[in-house]
């Protein structure tokens, strides 16, 4: 008898919810069977550097309804979505509007207000609604402004503005837009984990110690460990490219003999073809200067080919010799693949309108 008497509270639960979710009819659903429910199950995700934050949610709909300060009152807990938690997931620790919350999973409730809202990690993110919601499980609280929108007639969670260590979480429903900013230290977490990754099997090729010691560098972290990591991908495999990490490294710890020997050896062990690939790449992220310095190297290994004849094009151009580029530029056509004529002579062109081929 207990039994019969515990599904049937269950079942007039599952009834009454119905009810409540429609605003119109009792539909089909149940806290036993898997059947369609009213309000459809959603997740949203987002990663933020190597951070992954997941939103996981039921979406009632507006029905018609008056929700905030009608259906749903203010200064009252809301589950934030409908049946189950609703549930907020982090891999790494982040910052919620400037307060830590460490990495978990939780239960995401919300206090309405006309002109404050309150939002509310629980360490519970097991239960259904906020029925059970406890206080003392918070881990953590902020307050909100909300903001007035169009009507959303279906509950939702965007990822807005999403930036290489953050990213604003809203929640639309009804006329209620409700913003969270979410912020990760994207650049310590990466460097944590690529002390984790360098034990395993990319410990044993060079690739991933340059990787490793490139991110440190632009990132500007741990110059000491970037040339560790540079030295160890040297260990691996001596190339132009672990050289040119190391060279860097051992720039902005300001050992500048160092530096040049490290770059002098990385021309030397470069093909003609790879300097000048690394020239362009510096070109596109601005820095002409050092890219020059590559060129003016690189032309020294063989200034008849394309390469060279490029080259000699580019460092003209930089001292404002148009009529230098311009015949360096159409030997560098002339000697080129075939591949490649189309491009140079398209360079020949712009030259000729004294156009700065090199931004």
């Amino acid at each position: 008898m207990k039994i019969l008497a515990m599904r049937r509270i269950v079942a007039i639960a599952a009834l009454a919810v119905s009810v409540a979710q429609s605003g119109t009819k009792a539909e089909a659903q149940s806290a036993i069977l898997n059947l369609p429910r009213v309000s459809q199950h959603a997740r949203s995700v987002q990663r933020i550097g190597i951070t992954d934050i997941s939103i996981d949610y039921h979406r009632p709909l507006v029905s018609g309804r008056k929700i905030f300060g009608g259906l749903q009152a203010y200064g009252k807990v809301w589950r934030a979505g409908a049946n189950d938690n609703t549930t907020f997931e982090v891999s790494d620790p982040v910052t919620i509007d400037g307060h830590p919350l460490g990495q978990g999973i939780y239960g995401l409730h919300m206090i309405p207000g006309e002109n404050s809202w309150i939002i509310i990690f629980s360490r519970n993110s097991t239960s259904w609604g906020s029925f059970t919601y406890d206080q003392a499980e918070d881990a953590l609280r902020v307050n909100v402004v909300p903001r007035t929108i169009q009507n959303q007639e279906a509950l939702t969670y965007d990822f807005d503005d999403p930036r290489p260590d953050s990213v604003m979480v809203t929640m639309r429903w009804e006329t209620v837009a409700v913003p969270f900013k979410i912020e990760v230290d994207t650049p310590r977490l990466v460097e944590e984990s690529l002390r984790k990754q360098l034990r395993g099997r990319a410990q044993f090729e060079w690739q991933p110690w340059t990787e490793a010691a490139n991110y440190l560098l632009n990132s500007k972290l741990s110059p000491e460990t970037a040339l560790k990591y540079a030295n160890r991908s040297i260990e691996n495999e001596d190339r132009f490219e672990n050289e040119i990490t190391k060279a860097n490294a051992l720039k902005v710890l300001g050992r500048v003999d160092e530096a040049h020997a490290a770059h002098d050896k990385a021309i030397g062990l470069g093909t003609q073809s790879q300097v000048h690939d690394f020239g362009r790449t510096l070109q596109t992220q601005g820095r002409y200067d050092e890219a020059l310095e590559f060129f003016r190297d690189n032309i020294k290994k063989d200034p008849k080919s394309w390469i060279g004849h490029n080259e000699a094009a580019r460092v003209a151009v930089s001292q404002r010799d148009f009529r230098t580029a311009i015949k360096e530029m159409r030997l560098a056509a002339e000697v080129a693949p075939e591949s490649l004529k189309a491009q140079h002579l398209d360079l020949v062109r712009r030259l000729e309108n004294n156009e700065d081929i090199n931004k």
